[in-house]
């Protein structure tokens, strides 16, 4: 296995910028997601990653080699393609062994692993089986077998549960995740799914316009967003986030906004920063941090009930501000939630986020460091 780095990677098409000088560090061992909404680059990264893209400026390094214009059958890499990519008249030994041919591996040797390698991943009765005639999660199986047959650097994947119908992607998430702790590989892993990016990775790099916006783990990345685009990005559903009017005195902060009632917050030096650049900050709380308000909460958010979804272990409310922006509760419970038409929220101070006018996490003074 091998380190992966990008050094002010930019890539251009004509005049669309598809990335902007972006710097990437990815260890010997780690599983990174890049993760992002379409069009935000993520895609052009990893193919300049495998060298079917070439980089308009700067170095891309596979094990402290510079392979920025070094042809991919040179750089020892494997990938897995969103459409599996499969010869449609080979069988699924012949497939798999594929890489192994080109290589110029003796027949017995190369279908020898091949064997080795779907028993693996439970299609090894399937091997005189042409890709018509198995199922997507199979064809899903066949392609990370291929990948997976010649020992490599990097492994690469393109979206590749993206073909499945939710309950193979469960599994076959599951069956990576187990994959990746059990051989170590370094894989770099491209999804716009955020519960894919959330159970697979080590680390996660959020894109955005050709840029990463945020480089952090998992939990990190949904426990302190570092801007409202990953907040309303990651989490399903998404951070609330609400404008609110920041007022400064006596060494507190008082939140105003429509259907918002919250109890002074300590200032911060962070807070008083971005006080500096505008008066207009964004509140966020994560919808399974609300709750349905009881009297004496401290802190509050009001509207009209819009929608009431029982999905079994939980409920989704929404409600609806005066101002027509919407705010979503998540609430576990097994009953069904009766409520009226006027709804009220409520939320404890230690859940909030608070955004700068730029839209950056303001950060807590002394924050610790998440575990």
């Amino acid at each position: 296995m091998a380190s992966v780095e990008f050094k002010n990677v930019s890539k251009s098409f004509g005049e669309f910028n598809a990335v902007s000088n972006i710097n990437l560090s990815i260890g010997d061992g780690e599983f990174v997601c890049l993760l992002g909404p379409s069009g935000c680059g993520k895609t052009t990264s990893l193919r300049m990653i495998a060298g079917l893209e070439t980089p308009t400026s700067g170095q891309v390094m596979i094990g402290g080699d510079d392979v920025t214009y070094l042809h991919p059958k040179d750089r020892q890499i494997s990938m897995v393609f969103q459409d599996y990519a499969l010869y449609p008249h080979m069988n699924l030994a012949d497939n798999i062994a594929y890489p192994l041919k080109v290589r110029g591996e003796a027949v017995a040797k190369r279908h020898g692993r091949a064997k080795e390698v779907a028993d693996v991943l439970k299609i090894g009765n399937l091997m005189d089986r042409l890709p018509s005639q198995i199922s997507g999660g199979q064809q899903q199986r066949t392609s990370l077998a291929r990948a997976l047959v010649y020992p490599s650097r990097v492994y690469l994947f393109d979206e590749p549960l993206s073909n499945l119908d939710a309950k193979l992607r469960l599994e076959a998430r599951g069956f990576l995740n187990h994959l990746q702790r059990d051989m170590g590989m370094t894989a770099v892993y491209v999804t716009h799914d955020q519960a894919e990016a959330m159970a697979l990775a080590t680390r996660i790099a959020v894109m955005d316009q050709g840029k990463i916006v945020q480089y952090a783990p998992p939990i990190e990345i949904y426990r302190r967003p570092a801007t409202t685009f990953v907040a309303n990005f990651v989490g399903n559903p998404p951070m609330n986030l609400v404008p609110v009017d920041a007022i400064q005195g006596d060494g507190q902060l008082q939140l105003r906004a429509e259907g918002l009632a919250i109890g002074a917050l300590p200032m911060s030096n962070g807070i008083a920063k971005a006080l500096e650049t505008g008066k207009t900050l964004t509140l966020g709380v994560r919808p399974e941090h609300l709750l349905i308000a009881t009297e004496g909460s401290p802190n509050k958010v009001s509207g009209k009930l819009f929608a009431n979804e029982n999905m079994g272990p939980e409920s989704l409310v929404t409600i609806e501000r005066g101002d027509g922006a919407r705010v979503t509760a998540r609430i576990f419970t097994d009953d069904h939630i009766q409520l009226t038409e006027d709804v009220t929220l409520s939320f404890l101070a230690e859940h909030v986020h608070l955004f700068d006018s730029t839209g950056k996490r303001i950060p807590v003074d002394n924050e610790a460091p998440l575990a």
